[in-house]
């Protein structure tokens, strides 16, 4: 196996994505947890760019790595207080985690190996950006605005109840 530039920044990337949202989900602090799960997101980005998709870096920058870690952020700030506790993980717990994180690394794993991800097989490069905003923006078949639409409303949903919920303290 031979060693390109573009292999080592992927792996760079993989390790620092793997190793931050381990930290994500293993932290105790939550908002140390959401700054874990920009990192991920972030490295999502460089996986983008690193294939040329440009457009969807960029998306996923703006949408995702600043949008959504702000409203977790600010949800976070609003509905939690000084004197909410972390419970300790009882015993009986331990075990069903276990289980499941060793089928979670056998699915990956086999996934893994089972197939081939060479760079060669990918094609660099991307859409236009017209025929893109035209296929998020269109009504007909394989067009996303209704999606996007329902996203934008479960979204000012969210927002709305965090405030609810942090008037109601």
């Amino acid at each position: 196996m031979e060693f390109s530039f573009e292999l080592i920044v992927f792996l760079v990337l993989a390790v620092f994505m793997v190793v931050c949202a381990v930290l994500a989900v293993t932290t105790k602090r939550i908002l140390r947890a959401a700054t874990f799960l920009l990192f991920v997101l972030i490295g999502t980005a460089g996986i983008y760019f690193q294939l040329n998709y440009s457009f969807l870096g960029a998306v996923q920058l703006i949408v995702y790595a600043g949008g959504i870690t702000v409203l977790y952020v600010f949800s976070i700030l609003l509905t939690s207080s000084q004197g909410d506790q972390e419970e300790k993980l009882k015993n009986r717990r331990i075990l069903p985690g276990l289980l499941t994180v060793v089928a979670g690394v056998g699915v990956c794993l086999f996934i893994v190996l089972k197939n081939e991800y060479l760079f060669s097989r990918f094609e660099h490069g991307e859409l236009e950006v017209h025929t893109i905003g035209n296929a998020l923006m269109g009504f007909g078949k394989y067009q996303y605005v209704l999606p996007f639409e329902v996203i934008s409303l479960l979204l000012l949903a969210c927002i709305i109840g965090g405030i609810l919920i942090a008037r109601k303290r």
